[in-house]
């Protein structure tokens, strides 16, 4: 890969994520203002349909993109697309109405994420040092939306998706430039775009053990990207959406050192650590605040990077050790399919109805409450993962025949 490509992969991670990030992180927030107005629960059900589109997305890639298609073109006209929906949200002023035009969007810009993989990934001709520089330009734009979004103060308001559709339309045009990634033509069909040949690995307790605690978790994760940033700004944080990008900066520190502790820790006493950093991390906000314990709001966002990391770096890594060679794509899918998918759909409406139900008056909410309620989720999670999860220090890979 020489350097002209590298750089224009870079620009594109940048612009990929800066997208997701710019109307993401603070829609729940904008939600909550006229002429919306929605309530808490369909907050919640409104970041569910990205998770939605996550359980569909790998059809579409799997069974049309990866067939048919350039992977760089699609993600052009994906985009180009996603630009004009972006453009529409800001018109709509039902929050019934703006579910739909979220989740048009979300079944848009969810391909584009493994679309780039694949046109980084066909670029490259050692994927495993070359890739991480090239994705952490993901999380710099991400950090980039964040610290935008913040300074100029607009979290409350539509400019932050005029400014996610000016990028979208941006990254669009910029993709029929990228390297050309011709369509793979293979043979695929609806069970294997979602990793059902990775089923075998649930004979396995420990796996399966794992793999419902993953889901699981999913529901303690939902409360922070769904209703961090409204509690942050009901409580008078200052510039919340921009100190959140501490969590991402924390994400892209900790994970250097997931490979060094994976091999010295054992699986189990890292997703351990990472579980108990969820708890961990709701108690700060639970009693954290502006007056006196602002140091528990921001140790609350900074654990972002270790309950991140050490659950779902290491549950990717966990998941390739026991599939092996053959099946390490499709087990891939089906964790992302269960916890991105699955057991985000299960938080998201959760967490909206706790969060509801915890509303003391027309503006102002018992967070103490909201908090301690994934706080206590998590700790049931890291119980149940305690007692029953038995592997060894280096897992193994699961037999295919058995």
């Amino acid at each position: 890969m020489n350097r002209a490509t590298g750089i224009s992969l870079g620009i594109m991670m940048f612009l990929q994520y800066f997208i997701w990030s710019a109307w993401y992180v603070t829609m729940g927030t904008y939600m909550g203002q006229a002429p919306l107005q929605a309530t808490d629960v369909q907050i919640g059900a409104t970041y569910g349909a990205l998770a939605i589109a996550t359980m569909i997305s790998p059809f579409f890639v799997g069974l049309i993109a990866d067939r048919f298609f350039a992977a760089q073109k699609i993600m052009g006209i994906l985009h180009i697309l996603g630009a004009g929906i972006l453009f529409m949200a800001t018109k709509i002023e039902s929050s019934n109405s703006f579910y739909w035009i979220v989740l048009l969007y979300s079944l848009l810009y969810m391909p584009t994420i493994a679309l780039s993989n694949s046109v980084a990934f066909s670029q490259m001709t050692d994927p495993g040092k070359q890739f991480p520089w090239i994705r952490v330009f993901g999380t710099i734009g991400w950090i980039v939306a964040g610290l935008c979004i913040g300074q100029m103060g607009i979290e409350k308001s539509a400019n932050t998706f005029y400014i996610a559709a000016a990028v979208s339309l941006g990254l669009g045009l910029f993709s029929f430039v990228l390297p050309n990634t011709p369509p793979k033509g293979k043979t695929a069909d609806a069970s294997s775009a979602i990793g059902t040949e990775a089923f075998v690995l649930l004979k396995e307790k420990s796996f399966l053990v794992f793999f419902i605690a993953a889901i699981l978790i999913c529901i303690p994760l939902s409360f922070y990207y769904g209703f961090a940033n409204p509690f942050l700004n009901e409580i008078g944080f200052p510039n919340a959406a921009s100190k959140m990008t501490l969590g991402q900066v924390s994400e892209a520190v900790f994970i250097l050192a997931i490979p060094f502790l994976f091999n010295r820790a054992g699986v189990k006493n890292m997703l351990i650590f990472g579980m108990s950093a969820w708890i961990l991390r709701y108690v700060f906000f639970a009693y954290g605040n502006i007056e006196n314990s602002t140091w528990m709001l921001y140790a609350g966002i900074i654990l972002h990077g270790i309950c991140y990391d050490f659950f779902f770096v290491t549950g990717y890594m966990y998941t390739e050790k026991k599939a092996g060679e053959k099946i390490k794509n499709a087990a891939q899918g089906l964790f992302t399919f269960a916890t991105y998918g699955l057991g985000m759909v299960i938080g998201t409406s959760f967490s909206g109805y706790i969060v509801n139900a915890q509303k003391t008056s027309e503006t102002a909410h018992n967070w103490q409450g909201i908090w301690m309620t994934p706080a206590y989720i998590a700790a049931a999670v890291l119980v149940f993962f305690i007692i029953f999860f038995k592997e060894k220090k280096d897992p193994s890979p699961v037999s295919h025949n058995s």
